[in-house]
């Protein structure tokens, strides 16, 4: 059973870092491509940044390259999100998901939110001074 769990969401000020972690399990990464979304109020989820697990290829939302970087720990079937540089328009609710590899291997970007099938319950991030 695929089961992710995200954590390290909070509030910060303006220019200051969060790193958002997605324990995952009942997988093994390497089958998967894992994304994190976000989803302010009033706002559609969108995707921010995505990691294959295989190639380790990742992508990005054009508005967080050079700010935003996405990792994985094979040790401890983790994904990590560095967010440096906040600002408020990055406040949101956070999301990773997973989706089989093999169906998106050959999108080359962030997957449309509807390739994903297993999702965590999102944490929360604030950006305000």
């Amino acid at each position: 059973q695929v089961q992710l769990v995200e954590s390290g969401g909070g509030l910060v000020q303006p220019g200051g870092s969060l790193r958002l972690s997605c324990a995952t399990s009942g997988f093994s990464l390497e089958d998967y491509a894992i994304g994190w979304f976000r989803q302010a109020p009033g706002k559609d989820r969108e995707g921010v940044a995505c990691i294959d697990g295989r190639t380790k290829s990742t992508y990005y939302k054009d508005s967080v390259k050079g700010r935003f970087t996405i990792s994985r720990d094979n040790a401890e079937n983790t994904i990590y999100l560095q967010m440096n540089s906040l600002n408020p328009e990055d406040a949101a609710l956070y999301y990773c998901a997973a989706v089989d590899r093999r169906w998106v291997q050959a999108v080359h970007a962030i997957p449309e939110r509807t390739y994903f099938d297993s999702w965590g319950q999102g944490t929360q991030v604030n950006v305000t001074s």
